[in-house]
């Protein structure tokens, strides 16, 4: 025997574009309703980085101020760190927004922060620990899903469904879309290192050298780590064990050999399985793909927790009159396709361009790697670091949100 639940919009998954959406959707009186398959956001090495285009969108909304009161880091400016020398690459400062860094921070806070500013709204219900299994179909239109919330069974009818399930979503392949996949040749090892210093107060895009790179992301008494490596090769490096792997982290960044001691086993390092994938088509009657589940994409940039954040809230812009009325046509559904895809591929493509063209020649490469002209003249003349700014911290097509 299932239970019965009506609500004006379900959305399944409750990361950042799922709680966005949420939020934004309860802001604007509809009912809705989110799903999340786990007890609590308390995951690790999932996307922290919130970029200046995302706090311009909570500065819209009133929230930026409480938001910069959860635990975080800042910075104002990237540089790379390249045969052992520095470039000086990012400067936010002279971005046109409230909030001309990046930020740093759980992704745990940022979700636990949405959930919070939501439950303010009678209209918003976050089901935790409750699994959406498959779609619910009525004459070729998804009316909503069968979803199981312990030994419950719950059918839940609504006149829009959202996956915001992630790159390994459930509803995606129920919906019967046709994924592209673009291919990446890197996966990614996280691990976090002890920062006892301030080595480099500039944040650091990353330490390359012959033979790798590593990205170091400063998040206040710990250094969160990745480490680059040929797609496939996870096997192999925990083949070569431990010690192989902290001489690996002191050799493209000498200062952090004594912190590479402080692993203890290889199991404290996690893999990551770097996918570069779209729908080709983001829907169909009564139901919509946005965030990871239209679009997986590289961790190259961070840019991902924030397009998926910029999915939803042109999601909730759009489709706000069709959704207080129960209705939603295909073609506003249509409309938020057209609106988010070239931003996505556009992203895609540069990342897919620094796979191929500057990360993964270094890990095949010997010797001293040759330094791209671009990155010298960054270095050489500051007023051009605001480009690169431009483009990671606001990106193609920033969304914002002109009052409720």
């Amino acid at each position: 025997m299932s239970e019965r639940i009506e609500t004006g919009c379900c959305i399944a998954g409750g990361g950042p574009a799922g709680m966005m959406l949420g939020y934004l959707l309860a802001r604007q009186g509809i009912d809705v309703t989110v799903l999340e398959k786990h007890a609590d956001f308390l995951r690790d090495f999932r996307g922290d980085t919130v970029h200046p285009s995302t706090m311009q969108v909570l500065h819209e909304l009133g929230l930026l101020e409480a938001f910069l009161k959860r635990p975080h880091q800042k910075t104002e400016q990237i540089a790379l760190h390249l045969n052992g020398d520095t470039y000086d690459i990012v400067d936010f400062t002279h971005l046109p927004v409230a909030a001309k860094f990046v930020v740093f921070m759980p992704q745990w806070e940022f979700l636990d922060f949405l959930a919070d500013e939501a439950r303010k709204f009678p209209n918003f219900t976050l089901m935790m620990e409750t699994r959406a299994d498959e779609l619910l179909v009525d004459e070729g239109r998804v009316c909503g899903v069968w979803a199981s919330r312990g030994d419950r069974t719950l059918e839940i009818h609504s006149p829009l469904t959202v996956a915001c399930d992630g790159r390994d979503s459930t509803l995606r392949p129920a919906a019967g879309l046709n994924l592209i996949e673009k291919g990446a040749p890197i996966d990614v090892l996280w691990f976090r290192l002890p920062r006892e210093d301030h080595h480099g107060e500039t944040q650091s895009l990353g330490y390359m050298k012959a033979g790798g790179f590593l990205v170091t992301l400063n998040r206040g008494d710990y250094w969160q780590c990745a480490l680059v490596i040929r797609k496939g090769a996870e096997e192999m490096v925990r083949k070569q064990g431990l010690e192989a792997f902290r001489k690996r982290i002191a050799h493209l960044a000498p200062h952090l050999g004594d912190a590479a001691m402080a692993i203890a086993s290889l199991d404290d390092v996690k893999a990551l399985n770097v996918q570069v994938s779209r729908l080709e088509c983001w829907w169909r009657k009564g139901f919509l793909a946005i965030g990871d589940a239209a679009h997986a994409m590289s961790p190259v940039g961070g840019v991902g927790i924030n397009l998926a954040l910029q999915d939803a809230i042109a999601t909730a812009r759009i489709l706000e009159e069709n959704l207080q009325v129960g209705s939603v046509p295909s073609a506003m559904l249509k409309t938020v396709q057209k609106r988010r895809e070239w931003p996505a591929k556009i992203t895609q493509s540069a990342q897919v361009f620094a796979h191929n063209r500057v990360v993964f020649p270094a890990l095949d490469a010997e010797g001293e790697l040759d330094v791209p002209w671009l990155i010298k003249l960054l270095d050489r003349v500051p007023l051009l670091r605001r480009l690169p700014a431009r483009a990671i911290g606001l990106g193609p097509r920033p969304e914002h949100w002109r009052g409720d």
